[in-house]
């Protein structure tokens, strides 16, 4: 699969789902089109889906907070007969890249984690309306869902059948989410997950695998009139959506990639990915009504989409790039400014939907499976939200004093409000809680420097950077420490770097990221799921696949 993924869409492109609006309820409709799949060689039946499908709903998700601030409820159902979902396409898994299929998984998570999340983020409730199988993947969609309604009738369950069938884990989340989320029991939950048939009816409800079974033929009436009720129950201001236009995007010859905002350099010797932010080129909006005037073109609007797609670029079309390398260059001042307003705003619906981006956007960061490093450069604006890239790398290099011939203001970091809540990890801590994690002292004396400009000696008295550098040293060290970990194993590092990066208390959240990155992975290099003769391979065909029985 060498073709290069586009993950900007819109409403106009869909080929795999609908929405149909009715003031507060959202209808959102899975229709997915069988001869539409994102590469050639299988087709996505009875609803399956493809990376294709989950880029479609990732930006029916981002439309919906952004450009739909007045829907309450969504409705995710089917818009085919006899079938909910069928989850991942099993000819698609075999026949895609190892990498393909694991970085697969990590976006399908982070859309999941996304809805999930929007009721308590946004006011949005997703409710899936379950008729039809729902197998596999199809039941992560609707246990992503803050509510599962499922009808009862003699072909209607839910199922995850992928241990049995194929020899691999539920992709997306599902035995975490069975367990930590629907808190089902954990031998009826080993039952469920390896019973290819899946549940129906009264039982999924008393397992707790679905929060409400409906007749056959109340059910469709029904869950419109649980929509509604939702809907009332949640008072949400009114407002006027903010619209998601194109990106401003050029993909060069050489695979950099140049945004209005960001520029990506790609050096495929070195095997390295120099990501550079530009900061703010105008004063910040008065308020809100101005901020919101702007529209998509606002300042850390724009921003955060921008980084967004660079960073889903750069995972799933540059797979060999095993260094990414953070760099800013702007006014630390005007950038706080810009980022004050929203700060100051948190309770206006669009100024909570940039942070909240802002926060999904530093845990794709986070989970990321590069090695990932910044550079404080004179000139730079690590400042607040865009200093949390400092603590979400492995390693951050910054330059001290004067450098010869560089007229640019010399490298600071400035903490701000943003660093002490907002923009949590996965592991419901801060960066900074989680960077002093064996000190938590030191975290919370760390607000004593908010809104003040950090130099170097600073910086690093404080432990917010790795190593500080002075004009003889700077080039060499980097340079090393870059070869270095170009020299490494991929593998390695991205065990390594999954097990350090994220200290503290497990979540649901790290759970399913770290189960993903460990289990899933070496699972799926595993002959017993993808080998000639494995489940995977041989799905369909009638046989089952053969396994060495050696257990390790």
């Amino acid at each position: 699969m060498t073709k290069v993924i586009n993950f900007q869409t819109d409403p106009s492109q869909y080929r795999h789902w609908r929405v149909e609006y009715d003031g507060p309820v959202a209808n959102l409709i899975m229709d997915v089109d069988e001869d539409q799949g994102l590469f050639e060689g299988y087709q996505l039946k009875l609803n399956s889906y493809d990376l294709g499908v989950d880029i479609e709903l990732a930006d029916i998700v981002q439309r919906m907070r952004f450009e739909h601030p007045e829907v309450k409820v969504v409705v995710m159902q089917s818009g085919k007969d006899r079938v909910f979902c069928a989850g991942a396409n099993i000819r698609m898994l075999g026949g895609a890249a190892h990498s393909h299929k694991v970085n697969f998984c990590k976006f399908t998570n982070e859309t999941r984690n996304t809805y999930e999340a929007a009721e308590k983020d946004s006011g949005q409730k997703y409710i899936a309306a379950v008729k039809g199988a729902c197998a596999g993947g199809g039941y992560e969609l609707a246990l992503a869902c803050n509510h599962i309604m499922l009808t009862d009738d003699s072909t209607s369950s839910v199922a995850l059948p992928e241990v049995p069938l194929l020899a691999v884990l539920p992709g997306t989340g599902g035995l975490t989410r069975v367990t930590d989320k629907r808190k089902v029991r954990r031998d009826l939950a080993d039952v469920f997950c390896s019973t290819e048939e899946g549940v129906k009816g009264k039982r999924a409800l008393d397992w707790r695998l679905v929060d409400e079974v409906v007749p056959n033929s109340k059910f469709d009436a029904t869950v419109q009139e649980r929509a509604r009720e939702f809907a009332a129950a949640m008072p949400k201001p009114d407002a006027t959506g903010v619209a998601l236009g194109p990106l401003d995007k050029t993909v060069g010859e050489d695979g950099s990639v140049t945004y209005s905002l960001i520029e990506v350099a790609v050096d495929r010797d070195a095997r390295k990915a120099t990501v550079t932010i530009s900061g703010p080129d105008a004063d910040a909006p008065q308020d809100m009504a101005a901020f919101t005037a702007q529209g998509d073109q606002a300042y850390l609007l724009r921003l955060a989409r921008e980084l967004d797609d660079a960073i889903l670029h750069l995972r799933l079309n540059e797979m060999e790039l095993g260094l990414l390398v953070f760099r800013t260059q702007g006014d630390p001042e005007l950038f706080q400014a810009h980022e004050a307003l929203l700060l100051a705003n948190r309770d206006h619906w669009l100024a909570n939907e940039v942070l909240q981006y802002w926060k999904r956007l530093m845990k794709r960061i986070d989970v990321t499976s590069r090695s990932m490093s910044a550079l404080v450069e004179h000139g730079s604006c690590f400042t607040g939200i865009l200093a949390e890239i400092l603590w979400a790398v492995d390693r951050t290099y910054m330059m001290e004093d004067e450098f010869e011939g560089d007229n640019r203001p010399l490298a600071t970091v400035t903490l701000t409000d943003a660093n002490f809540g907002p923009l949590p990890m996965g592991n419901d801590l801060t960066r900074l809680e989680t960077r002093f994690y064996g000190t938590p002292d030191a975290a919370g004396q760390m607000e004593d420097h908010k809104n003040t400009s950090l130099d170097a000696e600073a910086a690093d008295k404080l432990g917010l950077v790795t190593m500080i550098l002075d004009d003889i040293d700077w080039e060499d060290e980097i340079r090393i420490f870059e070869e270095e970990r170009a020299s490494f194993s991929p593998d390695a590092m991205t065990g390594m770097e999954a097990n350090l990066r994220f200290a503290g208390p497990e979540t649901m959240e790290t759970r399913i990221f770290g189960r993903l990155t460990a289990w899933q992975n070496w699972i799926f290099n595993r002959p017993n799921a993808v080998g000639p003769d494995g489940a995977l391979q041989r799905y369909g065909t009638g046989l089952r696949g053969e396994y060495d029985m050696e257990r390790v």
